[in-house]
């Protein structure tokens, strides 16, 4: 597992090719919250709920750090590696998650005050990643996906549910210094 300043969900990288990962992620605990959109305005929506959740805003007052990525996926999200989402929301709408730090889980966690954060332990997955710098915008994102589902396709590699979009970084990064990533999960293999 690189180092990282900003804790990040363990995993360990097991094959590159054509500019993609694909990462072996272990267990990790979210919070959540499902927001109506447009993408490009999902995080801005969810990020003071769930910094909400973080900064204290739970039974008993627990704080956490700020870990990445925080990620954003369409809905309805298939979510086969995971518990069941509690929420229900219409599609169109995006599901928002912070990661948790290691050791937190979904028993060990507070309770949030506010009834739009959920928690859910996400289970070990096999991701498939790219990775690219700059602000969000909806031609970046989809030029990206596209490039990633065709190393995947080239690789006769298969995945399932919708495109993850994480980011790393503060507001006030840069554009040419942010990370963002696409993920894919991959299909178990057959």
């Amino acid at each position: 597992m690189p180092s990282h300043a900003t804790e990040e969900p363990e995993f360990q990288v097991v094959r590159e090719f054509a500019g993609i990962e694909l990462r072996q992620y272990a267990a990790y605990t979210v919070a959540e919250v499902v927001v109506a959109g447009p993408a490009g305005e999902a995080g801005n929506q969810a990020f003071p709920i769930l910094a909400g959740y973080i900064f204290g805003k739970n039974k008993g007052e627990r704080k956490f750090a700020m870990t990445a990525p925080v990620t954003q996926a369409a809905v309805p999200v298939k979510l086969e590696m995971t518990a069941p989402v509690t929420q229900t929301a219409a599609p169109g709408g995006f599901l928002v998650q912070f990661v948790l730090p290691r050791g937190v889980t979904v028993a060990t966690a507070p309770e949030p005050l506010d009834a739009r954060v959920q928690l859910r332990e996400v289970l070990p997955s096999q991701v498939a990643v790219i990775r690219y710098s700059g602000f969000w915008s909806q031609s970046n994102y989809d030029d990206h996906l596209a490039r990633l589902q065709a190393a995947l396709r080239a690789a006769d590699l298969a995945w399932t549910g919708e495109a993850v979009y994480s980011r790393y970084n503060a507001p006030f990064t840069p554009w040419f210094m942010r990370r963002n990533e696409i993920w894919l999960h991959l299909a178990a293999a057959r």
